[in-house]
């Protein structure tokens, strides 16, 4: 093999490809993760890597493929709300997981005031990110469609509404709901009453539709904002209203966590008196006491699926990235996928 001296400046592709004893195109490959190399050459190449202590130019690289190496994970909410709900951290470790053996960045951008929008119109109005993840999107927010007209790959997590045009990725909110009203009815439950989440979140609709679709007797409904303060005042409300109900479905464990505190403060035993449920399966469902029944829904998965649906879109424009037409995938605007959920029972019901 070719001994190279090392110069006083970075080490080049070419030098890696003569200490390698192969060609500049191969140690191309290797770095960027081709499965067109033996196994033998790629590793002559690593070590090759690792002994010059070679950093690709990761700069030219996307500059020369007209790429940023980098997806933002778009968050329209305030910070407090994100790191409060176990359903972002959830998401976030499906989408590092599928990033793992990729060369891809995340940036985690928040949009809930203004200002924060302002300021990420200007980013990607830049095209400073090769794709874009959306979460916790709300009936009304334009930034989808504004990401639609830049030509910007996007996937949104839960669709705004059954006429979304964007690729998104959602668990079955109207099924989860119907299974956790069945459950209490097979318990002998008959006055259920539901509280909901913000209705502007098609998720929290869905759930609401799952229920109506459910009960017997006349829906008992109160609206409120998956918080945990939330579900105390909605609580309160329905107990006001119908000092006879003996189940609730809350539309999240926060919201059921908040139920909790008002029904034991008035008295109410669970679940002798008020059987409880809430939804996402996080780990309050099974720190609260008694343990929470919950509607589980593949959150990580959820983050997985959507991450490796934008890689694809990505990938189907090619070289040019953003701004250009998908090549033969004319049907990706609007494809949805449907997670399946599960309900799990614990001591609450």
């Amino acid at each position: 093999m070719t001994r190279v001296k090392r110069g006083a400046g970075r080490p080049t592709l070419e030098e890696v490809a003569s200490r390698a004893g192969v060609g500049r195109g191969t140690v191309s490959r290797v770095i960027n993760g081709s499965p067109k190399v033996s196994p033998r050459t790629r590793a002559a190449v690593e070590a090759a890597v690792l002994e010059l202590g070679y950093v690709p130019n990761t700069a030219a690289r996307a500059l020369a493929a007209n790429r940023n190496d980098a997806i933002a994970l778009v968050v329209p909410e305030p910070q407090t709300r994100f790191f409060a709900e176990p359903y972002f951290s959830d998401i976030v470790l499906g989408i590092g997981s599928a990033l793992a053996d990729t060369p891809l960045q995340l940036l985690l951008t928040f949009a809930g005031g203004e200002r924060e929008r302002g300021r990420l119109a200007g980013y990607l109005d830049a095209h400073r990110v090769d794709g874009v993840l959306l979460v916790a999107v709300h009936a009304d927010d334009p930034l989808p469609d504004r990401l639609a007209e830049l030509g910007m790959p996007a996937v949104i997590s839960g669709p705004r509404s059954a006429a979304e045009t964007l690729p998104s990725v959602d668990s079955d909110n109207y099924g989860g709901a119907v299974a956790a009203i069945r459950h209490l009815q097979s318990r002998g439950r008959r006055r259920i009453a539901h509280i909901t989440g913000r209705l502007e979140v098609y998720g929290a609709e869905r759930r609401l539709a799952g229920y109506r679709a459910s009960v017997a007797a006349e829906p008992l409904v109160a609206e409120s904002d998956f918080t945990e303060e939330g579900g105390r005042r909605a609580m309160a409300e329905l107990l006001d209203r119908a000092p006879d109900l003996d189940a609730v479905f809350a539309a999240s464990d926060l919201l059921a966590s908040g139920a909790r505190h008002t029904l034991r403060a008035a008295g109410r035993r669970i679940p002798e008196d008020v059987a409880l449920i809430g939804f996402d399966d996080s780990a309050i469902a099974r720190h609260l006491d008694p343990p929470l029944t919950s509607v589980s829904q593949p959150t990580a998965e959820m983050g997985r699926v959507m991450t490796r649906m934008l890689l694809d879109e990505i990938a189907a424009r090619g070289p040019g990235g953003v701004g250009g037409p998908a090549r033969g995938r004319a049907d990706a605007g609007g494809r949805q996928t449907v997670l399946a959920t599960r309900l799990v029972v614990r001591e609450s019901s």
